[in-house]
């Protein structure tokens, strides 16, 4: 079994009050030297059988219309290694 990892993040133009709130709070709490925080989301697939390309195809498509709001967000998958 393989896992594939998708990361979504808000697109730059977009503003992130969740990570705004974060980056104000960070010299608070002593966490100098940040200049900025996104907050995203991360997913985590067990996949059966191989990834290949038409495995990776079908996780693009979950991620763009299942996952991530597209008109406001960037996705990325990958496949990691199993430990």
């Amino acid at each position: 079994m393989a896992r594939v990892v998708v990361d979504v993040m808000l697109k730059p133009e977009i503003l992130d009050p969740q990570g705004q709130a974060v980056q104000r709070a960070l010299p608070r709490l002593g966490f100098d030297g940040i200049a900025d925080v996104r907050q995203g989301k991360r997913f985590e697939l067990q996949v059966e059988g191989p990834v290949d390309d038409a495995a990776l195809a079908r996780i693009n498509e979950l991620a763009e219309t299942f996952l991530a709001n597209t008109v406001i967000e960037d996705f990325v998958v990958k496949v990691e290694e199993e430990k």
